[in-house]
């Protein structure tokens, strides 16, 4: 009897983490997707943001700072030679596992969604800032124009706003599902 509960508790992990697995593989495909009625502004939803949030309400910060880096590195392997999305992902999944644990937030698709919309700003300014480091950083002399620094910002802004209205829109697509599975698996 001990034998087969055993086998049962290994197939449920194992299809746990096929689902999870999938889940940012899904997410991340969906990244250079374009469907019509997913953009605004040319801005489409941040999936893996989306993705680090779901898996982070539930968690501890280090379990959400360990899948933002990991989903990070993941978004980066497809956009840049650099690592730019990780430290900002990890710290979403920080301070969404932060949030609930003061219990700053409910289980409902608008706290969620408002969630998913202030981690998305704060994923884009981060953003901003790295590139404007790096702009310094490039130039050799680490010293970096105001216009530079202004043209950074002005296009960020525009970035996060139009990011986080339609990731926060398109969060319950990603968060229900999931939620309901991990909620089964811990049960």
């Amino acid at each position: 009897m001990n034998r087969i509960s055993l086998r049962y508790l290994y197939k449920r992990q194992m299809m746990n983490w096929l689902v999870t697995v999938s889940s940012v593989l899904l997410c991340l495909l969906l990244l250079p997707m374009r469907l019509p009625g997913m953009e605004l502004a040319g801005i489409a939803p941040n999936w893996l943001l989306i993705w680090v949030v779901a898996w982070s309400i539930k968690r501890t910060a280090v379990q959400g700072a360990i899948a933002g880096v990991i989903v990070g590195l993941l978004q980066d392997g497809m956009t840049a030679p650099v690592p730019s999305h990780t430290l900002s992902f990890a710290l979403v999944g920080i301070m969404t596992a932060r949030l609930h644990k003061q219990r700053y937030l409910q289980e409902d698709f608008i706290s969620v969604a408002l969630i998913v919309f202030g981690m998305a700003a704060l994923a884009e300014v981060m953003m901003a800032a790295q590139i404007s480091i790096w702009s310094a950083a490039i130039s050799g002399k680490y010293t970096a124009t105001t216009s530079n620094f202004g043209e950074i910002w002005t296009y960020y802004q525009r970035i996060a706003l139009a990011s986080a209205i339609v990731s926060s829109l398109w969060a319950p697509v990603v968060y229900y599902p999931l939620n309901r599975w991990w909620k089964k698996m811990k049960d």
